[in-house]
C-alpha cells in the first residue's frame, strides 16, 4: 500500500512591516534593559558613597574621641627643611610621597574610602591617590596657616600657626549641620567645604571653589555631625552669588551650596 506524503502548508514571509516591528519591539526591550542596569548601577554607586562619608564620620568621631576635638581641615610643617602639609585625609611629604592623614589613620589604612564612586578625575591637591569628597573647614576643622617665623624669630608652623575651628563642646546643631559630603568646582574635586557667607575665608575666589558636587544624578550626598547621611537636590548659588565665580570656579549649578547662607555649615 503506498503512503502519500503529507500535504505541505504554504509557507510566508515576513513582510518587511512585520520585521520593522519586530526589530523595534527588540530594540525597545534592549533600551529598556539597558535602562534598567545603568539606573540600577547609578543606585549602586550612590549606596557606596553614602556608605563611605558615614566611615568618615565613624573616624571623624573617633579622632574627636581620643584628641578631643576634630581633625584639622589642613596644617603645615616644616620637617627637614621642607614643609610637610597634613590634610584631614592625606599627609603630603617634602618629598612627593603620601602618607595617612588623621582620618585615614582612624580609617585603618582604608585610602579608597576616600574615593567617592561617582567621581573621575585627578585630584586637584597635591597627588591624593583618591578623592571625591570635602570637609566642613569654614566652622568645623581648624584651617593652618603656612609656616612662618615670629618677630622673636620663633618659628610658627602646625597647630601653632592655625585658624580655629568651632569647639565641638559649643556645636548646636549636630543634625543641620554638615561634616562631609561630595566636593566639587569646575576643576573637579576639591577637599575643603566652604560657607557661602566668606566671614571667615575673607576670600570670594576660595569660597566658590569649596562647593559641593551634585553628581549623583542631581543629588549631593553629605553626611552630618550627628552621623546621618543626606541627599540633596537642590544647588544653592549662596548668599553673594557673584555670576563670574559661580560660572568660572563652581560651575554652577552642577556644583553649588547646601544653603544661601551659613545655615547648613555653622554648627551653633
Amino acid at each position: 500500500m503506498r503512503r502519500t506524503a503529507p500535504k505541505r502548508l504554504p509557507t510566508r514571509a515576513f513582510t518587511i512591516i512585520e520585521l520593522l516591528v519586530v526589530i523595534g519591539v527588540v530594540a525597545a526591550l534592549m533600551a529598556m534593559v539597558s535602562t534598567g542596569l545603568v539606573n540600577a548601577s547609578a543606585a549602586a554607586r550612590g549606596t557606596a558613597c553614602r556608605s563611605n562619608l558615614r566611615q568618615l564620620h565613624v573616624a571623624a568621631e573617633s579622632y574627636l574621641a581620643t584628641q578631643g576635638g576634630y581633625p584639622a581641615a589642613i596644617l603645615h610643617h616644616v620637617v627637614d627643611g621642607a614643609v610637610r602639609t597634613t590634610t584631614w585625609d592625606f599627609q603630603h611629604r617634602g618629598d612627593g610621597t603620601i602618607a595617612e592623614g588623621p582620618i585615614w589613620t582612624h580609617l585603618g589604612g582604608q585610602d579608597r574610602v576616600f574615593q567617592c564612586p561617582d567621581f573621575r578625575g585627578d585630584s586637584t591637591f597635591g597627588a591624593d591617590p583618591s578623592t571625591g569628597y570635602n570637609y566642613n573647614t569654614t566652622f568645623v576643622g581648624a584651617e593652618g596657616r603656612y609656616p612662618t617665623l615670629d618677630p622673636d624669630g620663633n618659628l610658627l608652623q602646625g597647630w601653632n600657626h592655625v585658624r580655629r575651628g568651632i569647639p565641638a563642646a559649643v556645636h548646636r546643631r549636630p543634625a543641620t549641620t554638615a561634616l562631609f559630603g561630595d566636593g566639587g568646582w569646575i576643576g573637579g574635586a576639591n577637599k575643603f567645604m566652604r560657607a557661602p557667607s566668606n566671614t571667615v575665608e575673607v576670600d570670594l575666589g576660595l569660597v566658590h571653589g569649596g562647593t559641593q558636587a551634585f553628581r549623583h544624578g542631581g543629588c549631593t550626598n553629605l553626611v552630618c555631625l550627628d552621623g546621618h547621611v543626606e541627599c540633596e537636590d537642590v544647588a544653592c548659588a549662596g548668599v553673594h552669588g557673584h555670576e563670574s565665580f559661580l560660572e568660572t570656579i563652581t560651575d554652577f549649578p552642577r556644583n553649588g551650596f547646601l544653603s544661601d547662607d551659613d545655615d547648613r555649615y555653622d554648627p551653633r
